[in-house]
């Protein structure tokens, strides 16, 4: 019990240390990657809801 628990200390302080080295991005590039991922998502569900509105207007018409 004593061994998994030094093992798991251990292993925390080797995430910490990793953390420490890792180069986080900056605000303005997280605010410009969360703009990108916002205006594709827009983009997206424009797109799929006109495909959505096509398709439905066509069963519409196909089923009378």
């Amino acid at each position: 019990m004593k061994e998994r628990l030094g093992k798991v200390f251990q292993f925390l302080k080797e995430v910490r240390a990793e953390s420490r080295r890792v180069t986080w991005a900056s605000r303005r590039e997280i605010m410009a990657a969360t703009a990108v991922v916002l205006i594709v998502v827009f983009l997206s569900a424009l797109y799929l809801g006109i495909v959505d509105l096509i398709l439905s207007a066509l069963i519409r018409v196909v089923l009378g």
